[in-house]
């Protein structure tokens, strides 16, 4: 996960302006897998995004898979960044990551309170699904 995380650090430093990255994250998020329409229910709903996203996990050898949707474009892209970082690991690795990705890019400084307040709710609903996966695997 470092290593992904560190990929992005540098591909949003090729940019120079906010303008930029924000074009950049909207285009990796138009490269996200097509979501499950069965899935676009209240019960996959992130709680406390302005728009609306929807989460769906399961799990693959031992590893989260995350698949999400959301009607913007700019959230997709956001999500998107989280499933490059979070997808494909382990259940614990998911509950500890610190996601310093976003620090580095300094993507909570410029997005508006409400999209920070979105991203975070993103992160905690698929800490929440990494929790539940790992609770399972100690069974």
């Amino acid at each position: 996960m470092n290593d992904i995380e560190k990929q992005l650090i540098e591909d949003f430093s090729l940019f120079d302006s906010w303008d930029d990255k924000y074009e950049y994250i909207i285009e990796i998020g138009k490269k996200l897998p097509t979501f499950n329409p069965e899935f676009k229910t209240n019960d996959f709903k992130i709680k406390g995004c302005q728009s609306s996203v929807w989460l769906a996990s399961s799990t693959e050898n031992g590893k989260v898979i995350f698949n999400a949707e959301s009607d913007s474009v700019i959230v997709k892209g956001l999500v998107s960044l989280l499933i490059k970082v979070l997808s494909n690991q382990e259940p614990s690795v998911i509950l500890n990551s610190k996601l310093e990705f976003m620090e580095h890019i300094g993507l909570m400084q410029h997005l508006a309170q409400t999209r920070s307040n979105g991203l975070l709710a993103m992160v905690k609903q698929m800490k929440l699904y990494a929790a539940v996966y790992q609770s399972q695997l100690q069974k």
